[in-house]
């Protein structure tokens, strides 16, 4: 059984990769990035335990977050400025893990690598980069998520999650921004219980 590292946020897609991964006879081990501004991995860890799925929380330097956030306020809106978090991220992490996976999605814009960002990945650093959910539309996710979760859905600013966004947004607070100004209202979700055994 090979270990899959499963980046993780305790969202319904990161914790739906990780167990059709599991189902597919690999061993998740998951894996929530933190830049240090906030201690959000806590929920994460949370849902990891839900799960019963070991999860370690990989600390990167905050100049990746500092310059997410520079894009971000330079832009006027997120898309830009989490596509490089994510894009840092894997490349950081291929360097250590043989098997990366996450929870992107085939209806998703951002984050998400181009095939060719993916390839290139895949041949420079060696690795495996797994995207489970790359071939499911969102009803079929929906109906996956219904049958394994209970899930907590709220307004991004009021659920408490392991993502990128929640420090993106703690730091846009802390330069003295409003986080609203620059992120469309939208829903999140994160996984606080099962309703089958995995």
């Amino acid at each position: 059984m090979e270990k899959v590292h499963v980046l993780f946020s305790g969202g319904k897609d990161s914790s739906l990769s990780a167990i059709l991964l599991k189902k597919l006879g690999y061993e998740p081990e998951l894996i929530t990035v933190n830049f240090g501004i906030l201690d959000s991995y806590r929920y994460a860890q949370e849902t990891a335990k839900i799960l019963a799925l070991p999860h370690n929380v990989e600390y990167l330097d905050q100049e990746i977050l500092e310059k997410s956030v520079d894009i971000i306020l330079k832009d006027g809106f997120p898309s830009n400025g989490i596509q490089y978090i994510h894009k840092t991220v894997i490349e950081l992490l291929s360097d250590k893990y043989k098997i990366i996976a996450d929870g992107t999605r085939r209806d998703d814009r951002v984050p998400k690598l181009s095939y060719s960002e993916i390839q290139s990945i895949e041949m420079r650093k060696k690795i495996q980069y797994i995207t489970p959910l790359m071939g499911f539309g969102h009803k079929t996710i929906r109906s996956l998520v219904n049958s394994y979760f209970i899930i907590s859905e709220k307004e991004s600013e009021d659920l408490l999650k392991s993502d990128y966004e929640t420090e993106i947004r703690e730091l846009i607070k802390l330069r003295g921004e409003n986080p609203l100004n620059y992120f469309p209202k939208h829903i999140q979700s994160r996984v606080v219980g099962l309703k089958e055994k995995i």
